[in-house]
């Protein structure tokens, strides 16, 4: 699982890059960077990135490697993935919503772009760091698409009270096979259930429960009338994993923002989705 976690991964008609970023003392994300060799598709200003929880590259590949023939493509990993360098004790307030779009903006400072000038995709915790960090005055953006953002981390009773107690190493194998056995039961979508389960299995686990135990009392203000970035937010019926009365909430908060509904989750992860996206950002005038 640790090829999951390094290298920069080649894909046809670009050049790539992975890089890791210090965006707090002792804690660098990684960074993965396509440029089209294309010269004309390489002036263009990039797209970034931003996966959800644990996420690895492996579920979007076949959507950046059209992508990446087309425009200049940034990825950046949060914190709480197994990629990130962390060279200090860390507890779960180094994993609160706070911190990752600061991150975020440590990332493009780093590679000298400007927020405002970014066309963002981004899913699930991806998705809603972005949301917060545009409420707050953190990044701005051209436009923005937003994959199954979360407006809070419910999680069952159970988990809850196993959150809160403290959990042995010798512990953590047992525990993720029991996670990747109930997400395949909750997931109706073949194609996310394997997403998750490889994601799941690829993690350092001691880095998402911290992470969990932070996201599990996160909650989005209800106040997003600040936002001044065109979004889409992106969503389909057949994704069990993220309430879509939730996602529509988030629509209605977000000034001006539209719904953008697809086949599936799974297709959001594929090249077809660039139809969608091209339309939204069309309809915004990019």
């Amino acid at each position: 699982m640790e090829e999951m976690w390094s290298g920069a991964p080649h894909l046809s008609g670009a050049n790539a890059e992975e890089l890791f970023v210090e965006v707090a003392p002792n804690i660098s994300v990684r960074v993965l960077r396509w440029v089209p060799t294309d010269s004309s598709a390489a002036s263009l200003d990039p797209a970034v990135v931003v996966p959800g929880w644990g996420s690895v590259f492996e579920g979007w590949r076949p959507l950046l490697t059209e992508w990446v023939s087309r425009r200049p493509i940034v990825y950046i990993e949060t914190r709480e993935k197994k990629s990130s360098r962390i060279t200090r004790k860390v507890g779960q307030e180094d994993f609160e919503m706070r911190h990752h779009g600061h991150d975020v903006a440590a990332v493009l400072d780093k590679l000298g772009i400007e927020s405002t000038e970014v066309d963002w995709f981004s899913s699930s915790l991806g998705a809603t760091l972005l949301i917060e960090a545009y409420q707050g005055g953190v990044l701005g953006g051209r436009s923005s698409i937003l994959l199954a953002p979360n407006p809070d981390f419910e999680f069952p009773l159970w988990a809850r009270i196993l959150l809160k107690m403290p959990i042995p190493r010798f512990v953590h194998p047992s525990l993720m096979r029991f996670t990747v056995w109930l997400v395949d039961r909750r997931t109706k979508e073949e194609g996310q259930r394997i997403r998750y389960r490889r994601a799941l299995l690829a993690q350092d686990l001691q880095r998402m429960l911290l992470s969990a135990r932070a996201n599990i009392r996160y909650r989005l203000p209800d106040d997003l009338s600040a936002i001044r970035v065109p979004c889409a937010v992106m969503t389909a019926s057949s994704d069990t994993l993220h309430d879509i009365d939730k996602v529509h909430g988030i629509v209605e908060r977000i000034p001006d923002a539209v719904l953008v509904e697809v086949p599936s989750n799974q297709y959001a992860h594929e090249a077809g989705v660039l139809v969608e996206i091209g339309k939204f950002q069309s309809s915004i005038g990019n």
